[in-house]
């Protein structure tokens, strides 16, 4: 019988970087698997979007594995900041809300030895908040923009600050939030000119995005 999954090992030599595992669709059986396969060849794994109950199977089967569960981020060898260079990247969100979509950006990066910062709850509802960071936030090459409800901190961010910019909707919100629709729409008709929108709750297509501006300054 062929396995379910092909592993992608050229993807390291032609982008820079080694495949990720999607993790939400797939189930314990075949995450596993594929987690022994890559333990077997003494290599590390990043799976994203694992539901806490997976995660916690998981861990069990992997004791030295690493879970974070509000990212829904698996790592079958936990990583640290390998660097002490200053970081380069700053995750920023609106609000409390959003700190899952947050980790699921910033272990991405982590997993890529990309030095990172988070900077939490600078919502423009609070808009002193923000300006408040302004002089640490101009210290980054690049900044992702986490902002659920009517999304609208890219804008403001976009306007203050010359970075590129990429912004991440989030599904945080009441009734015409719309599971993030209204804040993805938001960030896509932006006037703060040149910044980038990602998928809703994409945490790590935003950080690959990072990855990719960052390989290039």
């Amino acid at each position: 019988m062929s396995k379910a999954f092909e592993l992608d090992e050229d993807r390291e030599n032609r982008l820079g970087f080694e495949e990720v595992i999607y993790g939400a669709a797939k189930d314990i059986s075949a995450l596993s698997d594929l987690l022994v396969e890559l333990q077997e060849a003494k290599k590390n794994a990043l799976v994203t979007k694992v539901q806490r109950e997976k995660g916690e199977v998981l861990l069990s089967l992997f004791p030295s594995a690493f879970f974070h569960p509000p990212s829904g981020i698996f790592m079958l060898q936990a990583k640290t900041a390998a660097s002490t260079d200053q970081p380069k990247i700053a995750v920023i969100t609106a609000g409390t809300s959003d700190m899952g979509v947050a980790y699921e950006a910033f272990y991405t990066l982590q997993y890529m030895d990309v030095p990172v910062d988070i900077i939490q709850d600078i919502g423009v509802a609070g808009i002193h908040r923000l300006l408040n960071k302004l002089e640490q936030l101009q210290t980054y090459k690049i900044l992702i923009v986490i902002a659920g409800f009517e999304g609208a901190l890219p804008t403001v961010v976009g306007g203050l600050l010359p970075q590129p910019i990429i912004a991440v909707p989030t599904s945080t919100g009441y009734g015409t939030a719309k599971a993030g629709e209204t804040a993805l729409h938001a960030m896509l008709t932006s006037c703060a000119n040149g910044i980038t929108v990602v998928n809703i709750d994409n945490g790590y297509g935003a950080a690959m995005s990072a990855l990719r501006i960052l390989k290039i300054i």
